[in-house]
């Protein structure tokens, strides 16, 4: 959903503009501009998953910054995650500053003073979380903040947001998005615990997160034919019967999403215009499945279709 936009705006206009949608969009904040106000360009765009919103901001240069003042105009208290889409960013809050840039990821209490600016321009994509909905002490995040680097969930959790930012518009239209916002919630949850080192609470976001996070491991591994339970549990240090278990819990079968992901893989290349070209047996290959036939009867099963014949109707 487009929030705001420069481009119809008058150039007198667009700093107040930018203030103001600012204020709307994120929080209370002073918005302090590192060229000719006039000359300014932005861009802000918000996509909802359930409870939380991931909001996006382009924009030529500028810093804002949120004091004290504004922290006490603000009724709730949010946590944000983010990284930039493009530039560098300058983050500081309670004695932290770091460059944010690449594949960093950004830790900011919103209940606290910082400050956040672009030098260069460039975009932002940020994941605004309430903090009752996190679940965690305010300490735990604020330990975290300058830490997430460290965490081995960190390029997880950054690879995740940035799959959700990529694919905003469709994925937060989806009857599940409200379900991929909780499942968001429960990665940032074990990525903060990690790195804030948090023995306390520690145990139950592993818990609680398992089957979150075997999900993630299975998205990125999923054209891997060593796929099995036994490897997706010894990567996660359970046992397969405990990971069995932590699946039917949730009222999910690890196999059969396993299956499921491949399906839809394959099927995505069955219809794009290299794919209609390749050899089944070879998209099979690409997708996990180690024998073309049952990649067949499986597809037929789900789709109602061959896989030559959804092929053949791609190319029609």
């Amino acid at each position: 959903m487009l929030l705001f936009d420069t481009a119809p705006l008058p150039r007198t206009d667009r700093a107040e503009a930018f203030r103001v949608a600012m204020q709307e969009a994120a929080a209370p904040c002073r918005v302090e501009h590192r060229e000719d106000p006039g000359a300014m360009e932005a861009r802000m765009q918000a996509w909802p998953y359930g409870s939380v919103t991931l909001l996006a901001t382009d924009a030529t240069r500028f810093r804002m910054v949120r004091t004290r003042r504004h922290v006490a105009r603000d009724d709730g208290a949010v946590v944000a995650l983010a990284f930039q889409h493009r530039g560098r960013g300058e983050f500081d809050q309670l004695g932290h500053e770091q460059h944010v840039q690449g594949g960093d990821l950004m830790l900011v209490d919103m209940s606290s003073p910082y400050g956040f600016g672009c030098a260069t321009g460039g975009g932002s994509r940020a994941l605004l979380v309430p903090l009752d909905r996190l679940g965690l002490p305010v300490d735990v995040v604020r330990r975290a903040t300058p830490r997430l680097r460290a965490s081995p969930l960190h390029d997880l959790v950054r690879d995740h947001l940035q799959r959700l930012a990529d694919a905003a518009p469709e994925l937060s239209a989806d009857p599940g998005a409200a379900a991929l916002g909780t499942a968001t919630v429960e990665l940032l949850r074990a990525l903060v615990v990690s790195a804030a080192g948090d023995d306390r609470h520690g145990p139950e976001v592993r818990a609680d997160t398992l089957v979150t996070r075997v999900r993630a491991h299975v998205a990125r591994h999923l054209t891997d034919p060593a796929l099995t339970p036994a490897a997706v549990a010894r990567a996660h240090g359970v046992s397969v019967r405990h990971l069995y278990k932590a699946f039917a819990a949730a009222g999910a079968s690890l196999e059969q999403e396993v299956i499921a992901g491949r399906l839809e893989a394959a099927r995505s290349r069955l219809a794009s215009p290299a794919g209609r070209h390749r050899p089944i047996a070879a998209t099979a290959r690409a997708c996990g499945f180690a024998d073309a036939s049952h990649f067949a009867r499986r597809f037929r099963a789900a789709y109602g279709m061959s896989p030559r014949e959804w092929q053949r109707a791609a190319a029609g």
